[in-house]
């Protein structure tokens, strides 16, 4: 009640004189600011629409082409070709302006008109540049003289310090693959898994749907994309992530985590404080548009479209289909400790509160002795279980009162922040063990202490390490860690601590403490929570993690063998699953289409003809040079098979949204049917370091993070995020569940590392062995019916 009573601006009585008002300046002061520091970010929106709106020219070009026509009617002469005269026809008649002043608005108005079109043309030009992709199938380091043509074209197109959004418009379109030439791809890559009879049963229901239905639903395909920006990306957000009934916790959101050496701090508020400040002034950046777009080889701008919902927005639960709510700003973050929910602004009197403050901030609510109201600690768990059941309770009992204040707080804050009791990271004599734990602590944590809703939240813990967890629908992988790059850098080698660890700073005596969140809790909203948490925890407690980092070798030696670094991870995947499970599987690998307009992701099929053949010469012991050749022959597929599905190529997308519009129509496509209901059972994704400037790997290479990580696809699959870090380690974070009983996280793990070893010895040494199997296998035939699973979207 004390924050309350000093947050009005004026207080009154009534007086036999009439009424007495005491304004308060000081809340009054802080007023203005507030609505200062809000026009001011309106003005920035306003002018950073206008420049990027005449992108690839400036606003200031306006006015040279003004000029540049005035200065050459001066010398008698038309520009316009006689269209300047034709305007001034139709210019009001007005007494006031003079023959000669009519004249100089028709030119002006002439310039503007040929400014707007030159713009047009060249946005139109930068756009069929953009579409072309030809320079990322050629070998890397060659570049063919059509190629530097091209790149010097697009420069020349590109203007000059584009903003963020500056590309957004001249992105292409997403391509309509067409549906011959996904039905080849998908049928070469299911080939090596399965048998003779069942490939032949598999061509034939393809070869019915390509010449029947395929045809309809690819004509609706190709109408949507006329007058879409992306044909895929709504209906994948909809239908993969929103529509979803099951828990979003280890199914769908991921997570990132801390240095993985180095702890800057040992103190939570301190690290919290420089978390959020540094979280901020990225949002700072972002809201301003000074975050430069990401560049694929410096010359190929990605969309960037997931940017817009990055702050201030959460999943909101639905019976049907849950909603992404994005607001324009908030000017607070939303704490979680010990049970509790506080509110925590971040700027005074409209300025963001500087690291030391918000360090303070966060010790008041680490000091505060108030105890969670009843039912209040397990209220996260709503987030983490069933979507239906959620829904329903934040109908029944969030739809008014303490309880819908409290929860607009949570969702509509600029992000969330969970001040953990426990203690984290790289600790102790089994350093294996203790990166296990935390992984799982960040994916789920104990089920009711994230908001797995908000689209990201800090985790800080008692001994100062952090980490993230994220919501999956608004964006993807490589966007947030984007965010988590730039924090972690600005934290440690800008922000930095003082000799007792604390954050730099001074503190405002006169911050108001941070608002404890009040609830009103029912027995059966209780009861709700109940059964949400043990939906949760018996999800939780299925997940087995590894994660590991291999320091062998790294992406430096692997380039020296001249192949891809990504391409040698995966056929080291398929190797070592092979020699754990005696087969091949049907293998997902995330890949990226953000070359286009609102572009997304698609899936790369690693497990081909030639990554199968290369592995089976391998384990019968081949020649090792066949089995060389066999190894170059399936990283140049691997390599081709991703850049068709950057290039709006693939096979699944273009699948996925056929499936989507013969359920509109209400058609069955047995084919359609078969092929979504297969499951990902090896479901792969490799986590790239965007921002490589911001980190110093020469002079301080213990400043690196272990990447992040997923639960699994399917429940007898295995989940797989790996990062090249520098040249000299590979991360690994293998998840799978406890409750099949041919999956191991660190049986995988070490079948990878031995996988790791073998494929680099094979390409520096002669070998010393004549088979690695550590499975059985009856013959030559790398083929294998899978048995049929439901697919987890």
């Amino acid at each position: 009640m004390a924050e309350a009573h000093q947050a009005v601006a004026f207080q009154f009585t009534v007086t036999p004189d009439g009424i007495d008002l005491k304004l308060s300046h000081q809340a009054l002061t802080q007023i203005y600011l507030s609505g200062l520091r809000s026009w001011k970010k309106r003005f920035i929106r306003l002018k950073n629409s206008v420049i990027t709106g005449v992108y690839p020219a400036s606003p200031s070009s306006w006015l040279f082409v003004v000029i540049a026509i005035l200065a050459t009617m001066y010398t008698r002469s038309d520009p316009s070709m006689g269209l300047i005269a034709k305007i001034q026809e139709h210019l009001p008649v007005s007494e006031s302006l003079s023959a000669q002043c009519q004249t100089v608005v028709s030119a002006v108005v002439f310039s503007t008109l040929l400014w707007l079109s030159l713009i047009l043309t060249m946005r139109l030009c930068l756009k069929q540049l953009l579409s072309y992709h030809g320079w990322m199938f050629e070998q890397h380091g060659k570049l063919s003289s059509t190629t530097k043509a091209w790149m010097a074209l697009v420069r020349i197109f590109s203007g000059r310090q584009p903003l963020l959004y500056s590309y957004q418009g001249s992105l292409p379109n997403l391509p309509v693959p067409k549906v011959k030439d996904t039905i080849h791809r998908f049928l070469d890559s299911v080939r090596p898994l399965t048998d003779a009879h069942q490939f032949e049963r598999m061509s034939t229901l393809a070869r019915e749907f390509e010449s029947g239905m395929g045809k309809r639903l690819q004509w609706y395909l190709k109408l949507k994309s006329l007058w879409a920006a992306n044909y895929v990306s709504d209906w994948w957000e909809e239908y993969i992530y929103l529509r979803g009934r099951g828990p979003i916790m280890v199914n769908s959101n991921y997570y990132g985590m801390d240095f993985l050496y180095v702890t800057p701090t040992p103190i939570q508020a301190a690290r919290a404080g420089n978390t959020i400040h540094a979280c901020l002034l990225y949002r700072r950046k972002l809201n301003r548009e000074e975050l430069k777009p990401v560049m694929l080889r410096s010359s190929a701008p990605f969309c960037s479209d997931q940017f817009e919902r990055m702050f201030n927005s959460c999943r909101v639960p639905g019976p049907v289909t849950d909603t992404v709510q994005h607001w324009q700003d908030s000017e607070f973050v939303a704490v979680f400790h010990r049970g509790r929910y506080f509110r925590l602004w971040v700027y005074q009197a409209g300025r963001l509160l500087s690291p030391r403050e918000l360090e303070h901030q966060v010790q008041r609510i680490l000091d505060d002795p108030a105890a969670p109201a009843p039912g209040e600690e397990r209220l996260g768990a709503l987030t983490a279980g069933d979507r239906v059941p959620w829904a329903e309770a934040r109908k029944t009992y969030f739809s008014s009162g303490p309880n819908k204040r409290s929860l607009d707080c949570i969702e509509k804050a600029a992000f969330f922040v969970t001040l953990d009791d426990e203690e984290q990271g790289m600790m102790g004599d089994d350093s294996g063990a203790s990166l296990d734990r935390y992984a799982k602590s960040l994916l789920h944590g104990k089920c009711y202490d994230r908001w797995f809703d908000k689209s990201f939240s800090f985790v800080v813990y008692k001994n100062g390490k952090n980490g993230l967890n994220a919501e999956h629908s608004w964006a993807d992988a490589p966007t947030v860690a984007h965010l988590w790059e730039y924090v972690l850098a600005t934290d440690s080698f800008q922000l930095g601590y003082n000799t007792e660890g604390h954050c730099k700073g001074e503190v405002d005596p006169s911050l108001p403490r941070p608002q404890k969140l009040t609830w009103e809790f029912s027995p059966e909203l209780q009861q709700q929570v109940g059964r949400s948490l043990a939906v949760a925890q018996a999800l939780a407690d299925d997940i087995d993690f590894h994660v590991f980092s291999f320091r062998d070798f790294g992406k430096g030696r692997i380039k020296k063998c001249r192949i891809s670094p990504d391409a040698f991870i995966q056929l080291t995947l398929q190797l070592a699953y092979y020699r754990e499970r005696g087969m091949f599987c049907l293998t997902y690998e995330a890949s990226m289409t953000r070359l286009f307009r609102e572009g997304r992701t698609e899936t790369v099929r690693s497990c081909s003809n030639e990554s199968c053949a290369f592995v089976c010469a391998l384990e019968e012991g081949e020649e090792r040079e066949e089995c060389r050749r066999l190894l170059r022959a399936a990283s140049e597929r691997h390599q081709n098979l991703y850049r068709l599905a950057m290039t709006g190529g693939g096979i699944d997308r273009h699948l996925f949204c056929l499936y989507v519009v013969s359920k509109y129509l209400g058609l069955d496509s047995p084919f359609l049917k078969e092929v979504l209901s297969e499951p990902w059972r090896l479901s792969t994704s490799q986590t790239a370091v965007q921002q490589g400037e911001l980190f110093d790997m020469v002079n301080h290479p213990e400043f690196i993070s272990c990447g992040g990580g997923f639960g699994p696809v399917a429940d007898d699959g295995y989940g797989v995020s790996y990062s090249l870090v520098g040249e000299n380690m590979i991360n690994f974070h293998i998840s799978c569940k406890h409750s099949c009983p041919s999956t191991d996280a660190h049986e995988f793990g070490a079948q990878v590392r031995k996988a790791l070893v073998d494929l680099l010895d094979l390409m520096y040494t002669e070998p010393t062995r004549t088979s690695t199997r550590t499975s059985t296998r009856t013959s030559r035939n790398y083929q294998h019916n899978p048995p049929a699973v439901k697919k987890d979207q």
